[in-house]
């Protein structure tokens, strides 16, 4: 698949979030991924809106030589440390869903808030919509993820054939990118 990225590198749409009530260590998860994705030649696109931008994905990815490029909606201005950073401005929010599900190899969802989650939803489900397969991998530090898990498997099991190679769930990041890099076809 050629995507406007980088053809060689898969394209991995990372849905987090610092924003809200949650776990102290998200930033550090962020950090962590961000780094450990661009160190294994992932590119990485992040919808950014309403002012939530992940910001210690951006940054570590980056520092670590990789490639970000944001989906955003008029309202986000960048901070300093975010200069450079390729960036679309798309109005609507469909439109914004709609460029994440086309770019995307495969959609990773941290820890983070009931904003990222739901993006990564409507992403999940723009990217069926146009007939691409996108795989979702949830990283389900201290159970942040649990819920989903259970659902995955008494909701998607029945009505999804293959659910299992559709969503995943992961216990740690080197976790999340083995899993990341064995469902995207390279």
């Amino acid at each position: 698949m050629m995507n406007d990225i980088a053809a060689a590198a898969p394209v991995l749409a990372v849905f987090a979030s610092d924003k809200g009530p949650g776990d102290a260590e998200r930033a550090s998860l962020m950090s962590q991924t961000g780094t450990y994705f661009a160190r294994r030649g992932a590119s990485i696109i992040c919808l950014v809106e309403k002012g939530v931008i992940p910001v210690p994905l951006i940054t570590a990815a980056r520092a670590a030589g990789g490639t970000v490029q944001l989906i955003a909606d008029a309202s986000i201005v960048l901070p300093s440390a975010l200069a450079g950073v390729a960036m679309e401005v798309i109005a609507e929010p469909a439109e914004r869903i709609g460029r994440v599900a086309q770019l995307a190899d495969a959609l990773v969802a941290l820890p983070g808030s009931l904003a990222s989650v739901s993006n990564l939803f409507g992403v999940w489900t723009a990217a069926r919509a146009l007939g691409r397969n996108c795989p979702v991998v949830m990283l389900n530090r201290h159970k942040a993820y649990e819920v989903m898990r259970g659902y995955a498997a008494d909701v998607l099991s029945p009505g999804l054939p293959g659910h299992d190679r559709v969503v995943q769930f992961a216990d740690s990041v080197e976790d999340l990118w083995s899993r990341v890099s064995r469902l995207v076809e390279r």
